[in-house]
């Protein structure tokens, strides 16, 4: 796909903004003011980004007819003030008048359109707003309310075989990379975007107790438009009854076989316990059926290799639950680290933990689980690849096995990663620890970042039991995050930072943008094997009294 980009307001950063909304989409040419005008006709979308300058006609016909055979042409800041002329013409808008720079809420409308389904409902973006006018036939897929007036920011328009999205957010450079934003353009830009106008069945596999990942999931996709909640399997009666009350409707089976004969389900969310994901991923991709599998995806990366060449191979998708990438303090603590605010990123810990007798459950079955690295550390040191990028070159990790006689995984393990150019994490899980470690401690060139646990405790008066207090387990709640960065002449500064906003069932969202829309998945194969890579490395170092296992770029 080749994109071209008519642009006035050409700055290196506005080239790289530009660069990062096209991102894996296709090549870009950018035409500034004054330079000689290209083959239109070679070009699948058009960018025309803020006012345009006096073009040759012939030009633009060739824009024109472009998009009327097809091409995409998305306008940013471009809406001309008359309504006479070619882009009022083209683009079905005019600007209005603009209220001054500042934060404004985007609302998605309720107009049918694939360009803004499942995008948040309502969003922030610091920008200088340009408000269109819809001359005719065009439709306003988001809005901003200004003192009580909802005005039109994105409004989509058909011209022949082609699309016009008209934008008057994305000004500055920072409002273009709203996350919302990018999307929303990024769709807009393809001509090929389409939607199968219908929901995609879902099934679960291993619904699990009360309040489970079953019926996490179970919410999940009823509450994320584009999928349906069509089976789930379970082999005990019980867990059957409850999915079918907790879903009114549900098909319940006994038999991951039924569900494999149930041509309604085309996607299956494996929610059972880890020594079951291989068989059952395998077997649901052969027959034919999307896979979304709970962490950790499996044990070795010879599993791994042998699951993602079996998705290719059946030309299904194939994804992990790595959901907690989407925790607000991780969120908070990633975006402070791409945002420069700790400068060059050199070591990375994480803790979970305390003191307490672990859970009596699979998790605490080195048998069923894996062993204690598998279970937190899925997350754990999947927070840290993504801090850190690529695969350490050195792992190593030692368990201690002194309280807990009654389970068999380790009371503590510590895992230790080296990087070829001397970077390094830790993470470490006990259930041995009186005092909890920081669950963040990150170090850069030009600060440290510490998130700290925090206790949260439910307090109630209930009848006749008087006062109950619950205590909710502390890895649930966002970490409390400090950011202190050493100024020359000043010393230490310290700022706290908020944890992000929440974005309930973003995976799932995910899951129905990438089968309905061909976009990105949010976890690829490819970056849970490097997780799976590293925790296969510190098991068998862990076996080893803590010795060294080296890994290949590749995580082999």
């Amino acid at each position: 796909m080749r994109i071209l980009v008519l642009s006035p307001r050409l700055t290196e950063s506005r080239r790289a903004t530009l660069r990062a909304l096209t991102e894996g989409l296709g090549e870009l040419q950018v035409l500034g003011a004054g330079e000689l005008a290209p083959a239109v006709s070679e070009h699948d979308a058009i960018i025309v980004d803020g006012p345009q300058p006096a073009r040759p006609l012939a030009f633009l016909g060739a824009i024109r007819s472009a998009v009327e055979r097809g091409a995409a042409l998305v306008a940013i800041g471009a809406a001309p003030a008359e309504r006479d002329g070619f882009w009022a013409d083209l683009l079905g808008v005019i600007a209005g008048p603009e209220p001054p720079p500042g934060e404004y809420y985007a609302r998605v409308t309720d107009a049918h359109s694939h360009i803004s389904a499942r995008v948040p409902r309502e969003f922030a973006v610091v920008d200088g707003f340009v408000p269109l006018i819809p001359l005719a036939d065009g439709q306003v897929i988001v809005d901003v309310s200004v003192a009580l007036h909802d005005l039109a920011a994105v409004v989509e328009t058909s011209r022949g075989a082609g699309r016009v999205v008209a934008c008057g957010l994305g000004n500055s450079d920072t409002a273009l990379r709203t996350p919302e934003i990018v999307q929303l353009l990024a769709r807009a830009l393809r001509p090929d975007l389409h939607c199968c106008g219908r929901n995609i069945g879902v099934g679960i596999v291993g619904y699990g107790p009360l309040g489970g990942m079953g019926y996490h999931h179970g919410l999940g996709v009823t509450r994320t438009d584009g999928l349906e909640l069509v089976a789930v399997v379970d082999p005990n009666v019980e867990r059957r009854k409850a999915a079918e009350t907790d879903f009114p409707g549900v098909r319940a089976y006994a038999s991951v076989s039924d569900l494999v004969n149930d041509d309604d389900v085309e996607v299956a969310l494996v929610a059972t316990p880890p020594a079951h994901h291989v068989t059952l991923t395998l077997a649901l991709l052969r027959a034919g059926k999307h896979v979304a599998c709970e962490k950790p995806l499996c044990l070795t990366v010879a599993e791994a290799d042998q699951i993602i060449g079996t998705a290719t191979a059946s030309r299904r998708m194939l994804t992990v639950h790595q959901n907690r990438r989407w925790d607000p303090d991780f969120v908070a603590l990633r975006r402070a680290v791409n945002a420069g605010l700790l400068g060059e990123i050199f070591n990375v810990e994480t803790f979970v933990g305390g003191y307490a007798h672990p859970c009596r459950t699979w998790h605490s079955d080195t048998a069923v689980s894996g062993g204690a690295g598998y279970d937190w550390g899925s997350h754990h040191v999947d927070w840290v690849l993504q801090l850190l990028g690529g695969v350490p070159r050195l792992v190593q990790a030692h368990g201690h096995k002194r309280v807990w006689h009654d389970v068999t995984n380790h009371d503590q393990i510590r895992v230790r990663m080296t990087w070829s150019d001397g970077r390094e994490a830790e993470f470490l899980q006990s259930d041995i620890a009186a005092v909890r470690r920081p669950k963040f401690y990150v170090q850069g060139t030009a600060g440290t970042l510490v998130g700290t646990y925090r206790t949260i405790t439910l307090e109630a008066i209930e009848p006749g039991r008087g006062y109950v207090a619950t205590q909710a387990h502390h890895a649930e709640a966002p970490a409390e995050l400090v950011l202190a960065r050493y100024e020359s002449g000043y010393g230490i500064s310290e700022t706290r930072l908020p944890p992000a906003l929440e974005q309930p069932y973003a995976f799932h969202r995910n899951l129905a943008d990438h089968l309905h829309l061909g976009e990105p998945l949010a976890v690829t194969p490819a970056s849970v094997r490097q997780v799976i890579a590293v925790l296969e490395a510190a098991q068998r170092s862990s076996t080893r009294g803590g010795a060294a296992v080296a890994l290949d770029a590749d995580g082999s």
